[in-house]
C-alpha cells in the first residue's frame, strides 16, 4: 500500500482544528469563576455547562473508537451479527437509568467527583480503595482505544502504527492539560460533528460498490456467510444477558460520566443531558451497524483487499476502516478517517481527565495534603494529566492484550463500584466494615472465574463452562452479575451486622478500629466534615476534636440544592440531633 500524502494532510488538518477548539476553551476556562476555585472550575466545568455543550461532550464520551468500531465488528462476525451489538442498548439504557436515578442525588449534593460520596460515608481508605479499580478503568480503556486508532490510521494512510499512536495521545493529552473540563468538552462538540458527518458521507459509497450485496438480503439470506442480524444460541443466553447487565449497569458508575453529571448547572439539566446522550448514542450507532452489514455484504475477492476475507485474515476487528480504505473513493475514506480518529480522541480526553481529577481530589487533596492550595491541586492535576495521557500511551504501544486488560477492569467496576455506589446512595446505615467486605467479596469472585483474553484460567467452573479450541475454559453462567449481587449484599449484610454489634455492645467500642460505628466524632469523621459545607454542619458541635481548616469549607461544595435535598449521611444527622 502506497503512502498517502493526502490523507496525512487530512488528519493534521484536523488534529490542528481540535487543538485550536482546545486552547479556545482553556482560555474561556481562565475567565470562569473566582481565583479560589481554579481546581474546580478545571474538574467541573464551573458547573455552567448548558444542554447543547454538555449533551454533545456526554454522547462524545460514550461513543468513542471502541464503540464504533466494536460495533461494526459485532455486526461483520458471522457467529455475532447484530443480535450481539449490544453496546448501543446497553449503553443508552445505562444513560437513560444514570438519568433518573444517579444524577440527581449526585448533583444535587454537589460532589466534584464520583468518589466523594464514598470518602464522605465510608472514610478516606475507601475512598483509595475504590480509586483502584476507576483508575484501571480510565487507563485501560484510553490505551485500548489509542491502539484502536493507530491500526486505523495504519490500514488507511499507511504510516507507522506507534508514531500514529504518541500524536494523537500528545494532541488530546496537550488539550486536557491546559483546558480541562472546558476544552473536553468543547473539542467534543467538534469532535461528535465529524464522527456524524464523516460516517454518514462513507455509507452511501460503501453500499453503493459494485461488489455489495443488497443488504436486506443478506440481513436474512446467506450469501456469503451467515445474515448479518445473527442469532443468540439458547446456551448463548446467559452469557448475552451477563454482558447486558455489564454494559447496562456497569456503565454507570464512571467518573467520565459522573463529571458531566457534576459539571451541568442543575440536577435537573443533569437528567436531561443524559437522556439526550442516550438518544446520540443510538443514533451515532446507526451508520456503525450499516458498516458491519456492508462488510458481510460483500464479496471481497472483487475488491483490491482480495481474498481470503477480513474474518479469515483474523481482521474482523479492522472491518470499519477496511470497508472505508476498499469500498469507498481515497477522497471520501479519508473523511471517514476523520470520524474515527475523532471518536477515539473525545473518549481518551475525557478518560485522562477522570483519572486526573480523582487523584488530585480525592487521593492527593482529601487523603494526604488538607493543607493543599487550590494552585497547588491545579499543578498536581496537570502533572497526572501528562503521567496518565503517558501511561495510556505506553500500555497502547507495549501490551499486547491492552483490551483483555479493559475487560477485566471494566469488569471490576461493575462488580465493585456500582454495588457500592447502590450502597452510599441509597442504602441506609451501611458503613466502612460492609464496604470492605462487599469489595474483596467482589474481587475475589471474579478473579476466580477466569478472563480468556488475558490466558487466566478459572478456579470456581461455574454450571455450563466449555473448553474452546484454544484449550481456554469460557464460562457461560452469568458470574459477573453474580459477583456483583453478592458484593451488593455482602455490603449490606456485614455493616448491618458490624452496627449491631457495636451498639449492643456485644463487641468493645475500642474495637471499632476504622472508626465506623461507634467513634462517630473520631479524626477520621472529621475528615469527613471538610466534604460538606459549614451550612450543613458546625465544626464546633464535634468537639472534641481539633477542626482542620486547612479546606475552605464554604468552598468544597458550591451548589445550593445540596442543602434542599433531605438526603444526609448517618453521621451528619446524628451530630445535627446532638
Amino acid at each position: 500500500m502506497a503512502f498517502h500524502v493526502e490523507g496525512l494532510v487530512a488528519i493534521v488538518v484536523f488534529y490542528l482544528a481540535i487543538l485550536a477548539v482546545g486552547i479556545w476553551a482553556a482560555w474561556k476556562t481562565k475567565n470562569t469563576g473566582s481565583e479560589g476555585d481554579r481546581s474546580e472550575a478545571i474538574i467541573v466545568g464551573g458547573r455552567d455547562i448548558g444542554l447543547l455543550v454538555g449533551g454533545f461532550t456526554m454522547t462524545a464520551t460514550w461513543v468513542g473508537g471502541g464503540y464504533i468500531n466494536g460495533t461494526a465488528e459485532a455486526v461483520y462476525v458471522p457467529d455475532y451479527g447484530l443480535a450481539w451489538a449490544q453496546a448501543p442498548i446497553g449503553y443508552s439504557l445505562s444513560l437513560i437509568l444514570g438519568g433518573l436515578f444517579f444524577a440527581k442525588p449526585m448533583r444535587s449534593k454537589g460532589y466534584v467527583t464520583m468518589l466523594d460520596p464514598f470518602q464522605q460515608l465510608y472514610g478516606k481508605r475507601m475512598g483509595g480503595l475504590l480509586f483502584i479499580p476507576a483508575l484501571m478503568g480510565e487507563m485501560f480503556w484510553a490505551a485500548a482505544i489509542f491502539s484502536a486508532l493507530g491500526a486505523t490510521i495504519s490500514v488507511i494512510i499507511d504510516i507507522n502504527v506507534n508514531i500514529s499512536v504518541i500524536i494523537s495521545a500528545l494532541i488530546a493529552t496537550m488539550y486536557t492539560l491546559v483546558g480541562g473540563l472546558y476544552s473536553v468538552a468543547y473539542t467534543d462538540v467538534v469532535q461528535l460533528f465529524c464522527i456524524f458527518l464523516g460516517l454518514w458521507i462513507s455509507v452511501p459509497f460503501a453500499m453503493s460498490h459494485p461488489a455489495v450485496t443488497d443488504i436486506g438480503l443478506t440481513a436474512m439470506h446467506h450469501v456469503y456467510q451467515a445474515p448479518w442480524l445473527g442469532s443468540i444460541n439458547s446456551l448463548d443466553i446467559y452469557t448475552w444477558l451477563d454482558n447486558f447487565f455489564l454494559l447496562t449497569l456497569g456503565g454507570i458508575p464512571w467518573q467520565a460520566y459522573f463529571q458531566r453529571v457534576l459539571s451541568s448547572s442543575s440536577a435537573t439539566y443533569a437528567q436531561v443531558l443524559s437522556f439526550l446522550a442516550a438518544f446520540g448514542c443510538l443514533v451515532m450507532a446507526i451508520p456503525a451497524v450499516l458498516i458491519g452489514a456492508i462488510g458481510a455484504s460483500t464479496a471481497w475477492n472483487q475488491t483490491d483487499y482480495g481474498v481470503p476475507d477480513p474474518k479469515s485474515k483474523k481482521e474482523a476487528d479492522m472491518i470499519l476502516p477496511i470497508v472505508l480504505q476498499y469500498l469507498c473513493p481515497v477522497y471520501i475514506s479519508f473523511f471517514g478517517l476523520g470520524a474515527v480518529s475523532a471518536a477515539v480522541m473525545s473518549s481518551a480526553d475525557s478518560s485522562i481527565l477522570s483519572a486526573s481529577s480523582m487523584f488530585a481530589r480525592n487521593i492527593y487533596q482529601l487523603s494526604f495534603r488538607q493543607n493543599a492550595s487550590d494552585r497547588e491541586i491545579v499543578w498536581v492535576m496537570r502533572i497526572t494529566v501528562l503521567l496518565f495521557g503517558a501511561s495510556a500511551t505506553a500500555m497502547a504501544l507495549l501490551a499486547s492484550s491492552v483490551y483483555g486488560l479493559w475487560y477485566l477492569s471494566s469488569d471490576l467496576v461493575y462488580i465493585i463500584i456500582f454495588p457500592q455506589l447502590l450502597c452510599v446512595l441509597f442504602i441506609k446505615g451501611t458503613n466502612t466494615y460492609g464496604a470492605i467486605a462487599g469489595y474483596l467479596f467482589g474481587l475475589v469472585l471474579r478473579i476466580t472465574g477466569g478472563e480468556p483474553y488475558l490466558y487466566l484460567q478459572p478456579l470456581i467452573f461455574y454450571p455450563g463452562w466449555y473448553q474452546d479450541d484454544n484449550n481456554l475454559y469460557i464460562q457461560r453462567f452469568p458470574f459477573k452479575t453474580l459477583a456483583m449481587l453478592t458484593s451488593f449484599f455482602t455490603n449490606v449484610t456485614v455493616s448491618y451486622l458490624a452496627k449491631y454489634l457495636f451498639e449492643s455492645g456485644t463487641l468493645p467500642p475500642k474495637l471499632d478500629f476504622l472508626d465506623a460505628v461507634v467513634a462517630r466524632y473520631s479524626r477520621e469523621h472529621m475528615d469527613k466534615a471538610t466534604l460538606v459545607k459549614s451550612d450543613n454542619i458546625v465544626l464546633n458541635e464535634l468537639a472534641p476534636v481539633n477542626p482542620r481548616h486547612s479546606l475552605t469549607l464554604s468552598s468544597t461544595f458550591t451548589n445550593k440544592e445540596a442543602f434542599n435535598y433531605v438526603d444526609s449521611s448517618p453521621e451528619l444527622s446524628n451530630t445535627e440531633d446532638n
